[in-house]
Order: structure tokens, then C-alpha cells, then sequence
């Protein structure tokens, strides 16, 4: 039997907050000789209930590559929230599930975690449970940067007003978006620089319209320094279509279908017109520029 040291909560963004989580499951973990695991859902649990739309910093593979990537956590366990969960009692949710059916030894979770049906699970009553059954139980402190609480809600904010530097820090790691490259209309390749359009899940929020120094992350592990530009491309489109569109420097190739993951670092510009396509190439190019200069300033 396969014993699991859980990390419970939704992680979206995978910010610091939620890293003292899975920093502390990893190490417990490690002292038990158990797997290190998350439970999370694969969306979340207060838009099921209210039915309110809930844009999300990262998608549910975003969120299992960066605890895997970031904290060392061996498995994610996505489980779907549906009528069965939304009703299952906060006691039964731990006796039947996470020890019943992932054999949980130990179990961390946040200072305001909630769970089980209604709510009605509290971080007291999982600390008591976990003793009643002999089972190791951390319950992490809310963590601050200068005294502001990290916070998923937060960082949504920075993001939506185009601040990544800021997001970052309390990230403790770039934004991060993947997609899907599809074909776009060609201008781009043909007429101005190599570049990638993005098919981002339309629950994921993007951040504010304008263009970022970033860089991309290739399948095969390569990456590049890019120029994206999130927005509606009113030079070419003059549409209302949201697109993120990276111009990747210093690379040659087909993307088409692949899944790029894309970092983004610091706001550069707002979107803006201009009046012919060669004003917008000089711009491009000022732009990659200026990205190459960061990079080297700041190495990855």
C-alpha cells in the first residue's frame, strides 16, 4: 500500500502562500518514506456552488506542472467536484477519501482551508480528526509581504492591471500561461517576425492587454526569450478577439499544435495602433531589444 503525505487546497497560481503547504508535505513526506501529493479540484468549488463564473490564474495542468515543478510534489490528485463530492460530509471527506481511498498518513493544509459539505470543515476540527486517527497534520500560517496577506484573489488583481514584476513576488515564481500554437492569419510570419498564437482555456485569465517581456518554453525543454503581446492586435485585427501572440527571437520552426508554456516578467508597453505595418515592425524590434537586454540582466 502506498502511503501519501496530502496537500490540501485549490493551489491556483501556486503562489508562496501555497508553497509553505507543499514545501512542509514534501518534508514530511521525506521523514515518512511516503509520496509527497496534493488534493485539489479540477475547478472550483465555489463556482460549482454559486454558479458564478471564476476566472483562474492557471489552468488545472498549469497548476500540475508548477506543485511538481517548483515543490517536488510526486502526484496531483484532481478530483472532479461534483453533486458526490459538493455533499460528502468534512469527516467522511477524510476518513472515506483521503485515507480510505489514497491512504493518507499526514495531511497540511492552510490556516483558512475549508471542506466538506457546506463548509463545515475548519483547519480545528481536521487537527482534531487527524489525532482521533493517529494521522500527522500541519496547518500552515497565512504568509505575508510586507503586510499584505498572499492571496490567489490578490494576485488576480496584479495580473488583470498588467503588474507580473509585482505578481511575482508573491507568486515566488513568473505568471505562467500555457497553450496550444494555432494557425493565425500569416501576417506575422510573412510580413513582420516569426510568432505564436496561443490558444488559452477561456476560464484562464490573461493578464492586462499590452506587451511583456517573457520567455517561452518549448516541449522538448528548450526556451526562448519572447516578445507577447496579449490583447487584439489593432494594427492587424481590429477585432475584439482576445489574443497572446509571442514573437520568439532567435528561433526557426513549426509549432502548430504544440503546447508552448510562456513566463511572463515585466509589462513593457500598452497595446497600441499604428499606422502602417512598418511603424509596428520598428516597434517589434525596439521591443526584442529591449527583452534580450533584460535577459541578459537578469539571467534565468
Amino acid at each position: 500500500m502506498k502511503e501519501r503525505v496530502i496537500a490540501l487546497g485549490f493551489f491556483d497560481g501556486v503562489h508562496l502562500g501555497h508553497g509553505a503547504l507543499l514545501r512542509r508535505a514534501a518534508e514530511a513526506a521525506a521523514e515518512r518514506g511516503a509520496v509527497p501529493a496534493v488534493f485539489t479540484f479540477d475547478r472550483p468549488p465555489k463556482e460549482v456552488v454559486t454558479g458564478v463564473p471564476c476566472p483562474l490564474i492557471n489552468s488545472p495542468e498549469d497548476r500540475r506542472e508548477l506543485v511538481s515543478r517548483l515543490y517536488g510534489i510526486r502526484e496531483v490528485i484532481m478530483a472532479p467536484f461534483d453533486h458526490e463530492m459538493m455533499t460528502t460530509g468534512w469527516e467522511d471527506f477524510i476518513t472515506e477519501i483521503l485515507v480510505g481511498r489514497y491512504h493518507a498518513v499526514h495531511l497540511v493544509a492552510g490556516h483558512d482551508h475549508r471542506f466538506g459539505h457546506k463548509n463545515q470543515g475548519t483547519p480545528e476540527l481536521l487537527k482534531e480528526k487527524c489525532a482521533q486517527l493517529g494521522l500527522g497534520c500541519d496547518i500552515i500560517p497565512k504568509v505575508e509581504i510586507g503586510d499584505i496577506t498572499v492571496s490567489s484573489t490578490y494576485i488576480r488583481r496584479l495580473l488583470e492591471l498588467g503588474q507580473t514584476e509585482r505578481a511575482a513576488r508573491f507568486l515566488g515564481h513568473p505568471h505562467t500561461l500555457a497553450g496550444t500554437v494555432r494557425h493565425g492569419r500569416g501576417v506575422g510570419s510573412t510580413r513582420l517576425f516569426p510568432t505564436a498564437n496561443l490558444v488559452i482555456p477561456s476560464h484562464v485569465l490573461v493578464p492586462s492587454h499590452g506587451v511583456y517581456v517573457t520567455r517561452v518554453y518549448l516541449p522538448d525543454g528548450n526556451h526562448y526569450a519572447a516578445v507577447t503581446n496579449v490583447g487584439t492586435r489593432p494594427t492587424l485585427d481590429n477585432g475584439t478577439d482576445i489574443t497572446v501572440e509571442a514573437c520568439i527571437l532567435d528561433f526557426q520552426g513549426d509549432l502548430y499544435g504544440q503546447t508552448l508554456r510562456v513566463e511572463f516578467y515585466r509589462h513593457l508597453r500598452d497595446e497600441m495602433r499604428f499606422d502602417s505595418l512598418d511603424a509596428l515592425r520598428t516597434r517589434i524590434a525596439a521591443d526584442a531589444e529591449t527583452t534580450r537586454r533584460y535577459f541578459e540582466e537578469n539571467p534565468v
